[in-house]
């Protein structure tokens, strides 16, 4: 056995998506598997036990997730590099995740090479980020630096804030000296840009990203 191959240890609670990924990565030349778990608290005991070099976690998992796990991990200052691949990726809990020292966060949608690519990476000290991950990243970025307002023109922002404030679309018309259609033709262009479908889903969407407060 090469004494130079990467370790890795693989957490995750679904049965066979754990057993796809355990296959691809004996597959690979450079990377050994050392361990698997089913859930937070098992990995923990795993990585004591075996020492990785890498892990992947999902981050929904019974009992402990895995950003706990990543958080205790650093907290016992244990040599490991962490993975994320998850289903989840809504951007404050990728933010998080990667705050807390993640190696890298890919979705449940990446190949299993590219996941094993990630693997090779986060042993040499890079991160990587899949594709929509990045931008659920980005997102979380403007909305923490405010820039997510301005992702709205003034005109639209204000027509939001009235809709807020339980405005129609004819009253907001009136009080705007707007034609009804044009102010609904705003709100339209406020729903693509927040990817929602409804009027209660816009103001929903723009007080989670600090849009409105």
């Amino acid at each position: 056995m090469r004494s130079d191959r990467i370790k890795v240890l693989i957490a995750d609670d679904h049965p066979l998506y754990r057993t796809g990924l355990v296959d691809t990565v004996k597959r690979r030349p450079e990377l050994e598997l050392v361990g698997q778990a089913e859930d937070g608290s098992a990995a923990l005991d795993e990585i004591r036990t075996v020492g990785p070099d890498v892990c992947v976690l999902d981050v929904k998992m019974p009992g402990l997730g895995g950003v706990e796990v990543l958080k205790t991990l650093e907290r016992e200052g244990t040599d490991v590099r962490v993975v994320f691949v998850s289903a989840y990726y809504d951007s404050d809990v990728v933010y998080g995740a990667l705050g807390c020292g993640a190696a890298g966060y890919l979705s449940k949608d990446a190949t299993g090479d590219e996941i094993c690519d990630a693997l090779v990476a986060a042993s040499q000290g890079r991160t990587t980020l899949g594709a929509d991950v990045q931008a659920a990243v980005a997102r979380e970025i403007r909305r923490r630096s405010g820039d997510e307002e301005r992702l709205l023109t003034p005109r639209e922002y204000e027509i939001l804030r009235m809709t807020a404030d339980g405005g129609s679309a004819p009253d907001i018309a009136r009080r705007l000296h707007l034609g009804a259609t044009t102010v609904k033709t705003h709100l339209q262009r406020v729903y693509e840009k927040l990817g929602v479908s409804d009027r209660a889903a816009a103001v929903a969407e723009a007080m989670r990203r600090g849009i409105l407060d």
